[in-house]
């Protein structure tokens, strides 16, 4: 019995695990390979578009939608009485446009407008 032991701590010794001198090969496994789980950080695309937005100057953005603006609400207004449907939709656009060169309330009320004449327009006025 004492040579048992013996052999046990006369065998090779591979980092894991003992090495069987009888067997020629790792008895827990045949596999030597290293193996990490890494996890990289996430790459935030939207992070350099923001910085851009940032650094364009907001008034100029608000005086350059403000005429865009006021043309959509006056072509969403004038749509109330004339072709409803094309000068509607016309007063939707150019208040999607506005809105988005920094008119927001000009582009919001013609957007609203524009889409109550059309509204009116196909469903309400075919019965007068």
């Amino acid at each position: 019995m004492a040579d048992d032991v013996n052999k046990r701590d006369l065998q090779d010794y591979d980092g894991n695990h003992y090495v069987d001198p009888n067997l020629g090969a790792n008895t827990d496994s045949d596999y030597k390979e290293e193996t990490a789980a890494e996890v990289a950080a996430p790459i935030n695309y939207g992070s350099t578009r923001n910085f851009e937005r940032a650094d364009i100057d907001t008034e100029s953005r608000a005086t350059g939608g403000t005429g865009m603006g006021w043309l959509a609400l006056a072509l969403s207004i004038i749509s109330l009485f004339v072709m409803p449907v094309i000068m509607g939709a016309a007063g939707i656009i150019i208040g999607f446009i506005a809105r988005r060169r920094g008119a927001t309330g000009l582009g919001a009320w013609a957007i609203g407008i524009g889409a109550i004449s059309i509204i009116v327009g196909i469903f309400i006025l075919p019965f007068f």
